[in-house]
């Protein structure tokens, strides 16, 4: 098995030793969407969760959220990527709730009043 590049590993190392990525590490740039992870992480986890304890207007609203501060993140000098990370995933699992909530309130109903 071949064994990485020395060079790599080294300007790896030397990059995270760096004055600039400590800087990273002490902004808000970086601890703003680390904070904001909570969000999508709770949605993933209500994954397992009966449908009926999903709320509509909150799923909407924060997939609105994150899609205002995916642009925001995009557009922001210099580009925050780990923010736009965590509000493009967060826009994933609020849009796979919406359409839990959607299957539960409105097409199983429908059809168990039918049945």
């Amino acid at each position: 098995m071949a064994q990485p590049n020395r060079s790599i590993v080294s300007k790896l190392f030397n990059q995270l030793k760096s004055k600039e990525f400590r800087s990273y590490l002490m902004s808000t740039h970086f601890w703003g969407p680390v904070a904001n992870w909570g969000i999508p992480l709770a949605a993933i986890a209500d994954f397992k969760k009966e449908p009926k304890f999903i709320s509509g207007r909150m799923t909407l609203a924060l997939t609105l959220y994150s899609c205002v501060f995916m642009r925001f993140a995009w557009k922001v000098q210099p580009r925050n990527m780990l923010l736009f990370a965590c509000h493009l995933t967060n826009a994933t699992a609020q849009t796979v709730q919406g359409i839990r909530f959607v299957n539960y309130e409105f097409l199983d109903k429908k059809n168990v009043a039918q049945g």
